[in-house]
């Protein structure tokens, strides 16, 4: 038997080790490469621990925090620490919620009274378990003793989700004296985890900051987003108050039949929103004159111009709309991204000068040619007929990206704008511990539409889904705040949905493929949920815009 295995690296280059060396030994030789460190590694397109053992000849990739892989690992091991030090400082007994993403970081919830003095106590040991080097134990359990153990500590949360597992062994991993069940691989130990900041939000909350891929080494203060805040405190308490809180409650209303009712219920609960929003621009419609739409990819901002639309007609109002699309500067005027490739996401792009030319004009009842923008030969071109001209009860509706830049519109006075950020915010969890990424959901909900209406596999969305979240991060969410109200998105059976048409679109990319890694990791994710039929979903709900059969496409 030969002792040696043979490991070869993305640069081209390969050393020999022993066999049986674990992979924390063979990256001790990278890390210079690297600039953060490194958190897991890649073998045969599958993602392994960094305390595996090699016993064949492979070759390995390895990833730190600026990647998504390690940056989702760093996560998830962090979110393990906080529930050990927390657990440490008040009490093995009481529990804590990893909640929803706010602000680079996760809001958490707690059974008891905090205050900053706790929080604070609570970082500091977090901060000690660093220094410990703990390690994350992983062990594979039989489910029902996995059950047991989750009752015996009264983790009923745990016990319902695992209920709808059918798996004959369940993996958890082990945190000192602390068992939790995760979906995913964790770090080799907590020393791994050195970047985090907790800041005291109110009496039961706090946030738990960390590194994104972006910033992969800085922690930024804390910005508390009163408007996103408050809409995700509304979602949440509802859901309580209808028992709806993690996966295995939606799971049960759909294995019970009642999962129409909720249906209804929740498209009830999206218009009476819209609803709301439209009476507050028809009380102000003497100043109203332009509704900006903004909000990431995928979270139904079509669907919402439309249907905000009808419900301002039904008030009286006349909504025209204008595609900032068409206001594209001549090709040959479009800034360059750093591959010397033209940039069309960034606001420069667009023909700011010309675009508030026309929108000053229209607020002053002049009319304007509309220009369309043709896309082959990178110019905007004019049709006489293409006019538009505003009357008293006209109103201009404007979606795209850049909405809630006020660079966009900047010779319009404030007062006559009303800006609307759009986004999924994902009320429900899997389980206390184990959050619904609302980037999950969007992604989700691209896969589907991309495939359906734009001809594009599973496997192109996810390629191109970093270039997306890029964009997001540098053009949309730093303008957050500037909407004069957060609409949010999410329907809470929608997984449920998403889950029957994703899935085989998922199942589609082979196993070699890089993609295959996020696909697979979705795969998981999906199967903590029972399937939902869209039979019985509005014509006019905003999950059509992304399943299919939207009224608005007819």
């Amino acid at each position: 038997m030969n002792s040696n295995i043979k490991i070869t690296f993305d640069n081209n280059t390969s050393n020999m080790f022993e066999t049986g060396t674990s992979i924390i030994d063979i990256c001790n030789d990278k890390k210079r490469l690297f600039k953060h460190d490194i958190i897991v590694a890649k073998i045969n397109n599958n993602l392994i621990e960094l305390t595996t053992r090699i016993e064949k000849d492979c070759h390995i990739t390895f990833y730190d925090l600026s990647h998504p892989y390690g940056n989702r690992i760093y996560e998830r091991g962090l979110k393990f620490l906080l529930i050990k030090a927390f657990k440490d400082i008040v009490g093995k007994k009481y529990d804590i919620k990893i909640e929803h993403s706010i602000d680079k970081g996760i809001y958490c919830e707690t059974d008891i009274n905090l205050s900053g003095e706790i929080v604070r106590k609570i970082e500091k040991r977090m901060h000690e378990l660093v220094g410990q080097k703990i390690p994350f134990k992983k062990t594979e359990v039989d489910r029902q003793d996995a059950i047991d153990y989750f009752k015996n500590n009264n983790q009923l949360d745990k016990v319902d989700v695992l209920k709808y597992n059918v798996n004959s062994v369940i993996t958890l991993y082990k945190l000192d004296y602390l068992y939790d069940y995760f979906f995913g691989i964790m770090p080799p130990d907590t020393s791994y985890l050195k970047f985090f900041r907790l800041t005291y939000v109110e009496p039961k909350g706090l946030v738990l900051g960390y590194p994104t891929i972006f910033r992969p080494n800085i922690i930024a203060p804390y910005v508390h987003h009163k408007k996103m805040f408050k809409v995700f405190r509304e979602y949440s308490n509802w859901g309580e108050i209808i028992n709806l809180v993690n996966a295995s409650d939606l799971n049960r209303i759909i294995s019970n039949g009642k999962i129409k009712n909720l249906i209804q219920i929740s498209e009830l609960l999206h218009t009476k929103r819209l609803t709301k929003i439209s009476e507050e621009i028809y009380k102000d419609k003497e100043k109203i004159k332009i509704i900006l739409i903004a909000g990431p990819s995928a979270s139904g901002k079509t669907t919402t111009s439309k249907k905000l639309s009808i419900h301002l007609k039904s008030m009286g109002l006349n909504p025209k709309t204008i595609s900032t699309d068409d206001y594209f500067l001549e090709r040959e005027e479009t800034p360059k991204d750093i591959h010397g490739e033209y940039d069309y996401e960034t606001i420069d792009a667009i023909d700011i000068e010309l675009f508030n030319d026309h929108l000053t004009k229209l607020l002053n009842k002049k009319e304007i040619i509309n220009p369309t923008y043709n896309f082959i030969t990178g110019k905007k071109e004019y049709v006489d007929n293409k006019t538009m001209k505003l009357d008293d009860k006209d109103i201009l509706i404007i979606e795209g990206i850049h909405g809630l830049n006020e660079r966009l519109t900047e010779k319009i006075p404030r007062d006559k704008k009303y800006k609307i950020y759009i986004s999924p915010l994902t009320q429900l969890s899997i389980d206390n511990h184990n959050r619904i990424h609302t980037t999950d959901t969007r992604l989700l909900r691209r896969i589907i539409r991309d495939y359906k209406f734009r001809n594009y596999t599973a496997e192109d969305t996810i390629k191109s889904w970093a270039n997306v979240r890029k964009g997001e991060e540098k053009y949309i969410f730093p303008y957050q705040d500037e909407a004069d109200v957060v609409l949010n998105s999410a329907l809470i059976y929608e997984i449920g949905v998403l889950k029957t048409f994703a899935e085989p679109l998922l199942f589609s990319i082979d196993e070699n493929k890089e993609e295959y890694i996020e696909a697979k990791r979705l795969i998981n994710f999906l199967r903590n949920f029972l399937p939902i039929s869209p039979e019985d979903i509005p014509k006019d709900s905003i999950l059509r815009e992304f399943i299919g059969g939207s009224i608005f496409d007819e």
